[in-house]
């Protein structure tokens, strides 16, 4: 694996772990895809540094488990500012 995907990463793990970030959040704050924010964390880091794979993975869940809630709260928020 080329240095610098690795060194991404890495960055891309600590930026999650840091910022409680979704995988969004984190593609738009590093300029990829979110496919590749999740390749990144699911599959490269866990050859390079695994403890930070779990950590990084953690947050990512617990984003996935509150997503619906997300979605309906900014659903609610458009409506409520919509005028009659």
């Amino acid at each position: 694996m080329k240095e610098y995907i690795e060194e991404r990463a890495v960055d891309i793990a600590n930026y999650i772990i840091d910022c409680n970030a979704t995988v969004r959040q984190t593609a738009k704050k590093f300029g990829v895809s979110k496919s590749t924010v999740h390749k990144d964390v699911t599959e490269r880091l866990l050859q390079i540094n695994p403890t930070l794979a779990r950590k990084a993975r953690k947050v990512l869940d617990v984003n996935k488990q509150e997503r619906h809630i997300r979605g309906g709260m900014a659903t609610r928020e458009k409506y409520l500012h919509k005028a009659p």
